[in-house]
């Protein structure tokens, strides 16, 4: 039997959480799967074998079963955080300790995440408010340049991270190395074409090492 992951170009996964942005979720559903791409929906799960999480306008849910303890960036050809207020929700610890950073998992697989990323091995994809998983763990955004929404523009330089504008806005879509970030949702197709362009690219890429 020939399985779904067989047939595609690979797996994006998707952090997600309650409040998510509905015109992302829309857009992640339909261009994704239409270039190729299975989408794999991630979040802690809190012990429970599914969540289903509701997006801001309570018109979207989904239901995700993939644990974020249970994975490694290496699973998936590309990571996105999704926006609205739903990676402020996956920072949350519910045990914090004085002077220790962010351990909420999450941001624990984040700084995997980036760790690949930097390495060349993976591309990251941010839009809108969702730079504020980033902002969990300064070290993981300080000196980036990037763009954001511009209610959140003050808590990523905060973090140390580098905001571009264009004109009196902040930028629509930049690429800073193998990290994409996006204004917010209404520059979704934009974003998406610069994302899938960047994949597409990496894959050639290990292509062409495997050949050598």
């Amino acid at each position: 039997m020939t399985t779904l992951a067989s047939k595609t170009k690979g797996k994006i996964g998707i952090l997600i959480e309650d409040h998510f942005d509905e015109i992302e979720f829309r857009a992640f559903n339909e261009i994704f799967p239409a270039n190729g791409y299975e989408v794999e929906y991630i979040s802690h799960l809190w012990n429970q074998k599914q969540l289903t999480f509701k997006g801001i306008n309570f018109t979207e849910e989904v239901t995700v079963t993939v644990e974020v303890n249970d994975i490694e960036p290496s699973d998936y050809e590309g990571i996105i955080l999704i926006g609205a207020y739903a990676m402020d929700r996956l920072r949350y610890e519910a045990h914090p300790r004085k002077g220790q950073p962010n351990q909420s998992p999450a941001v624990k697989f984040l700084r995997k995440a980036v760790k690949a990323m930097d390495a060349g091995k993976l591309k990251i994809g941010t839009i809108c408010h969702s730079l504020w998983l980033f902002c969990a763990d300064p070290e993981l955004l300080k000196n980036r340049q990037v763009t954001c929404a511009h209610n959140i523009m003050y808590d990523v330089l905060n973090a140390g991270g580098i905001v571009l504008f264009d004109g009196d806005e902040t930028k629509r879509v930049h690429i800073d190395g193998n990290l994409i970030t996006g204004k917010h949702p209404e520059v979704i197709n934009e974003f998406m074409n610069v994302f899938l362009k960047a994949i597409h690219e990496q894959q050639l890429q290990a292509v062409a090492f495997r050949r050598n």
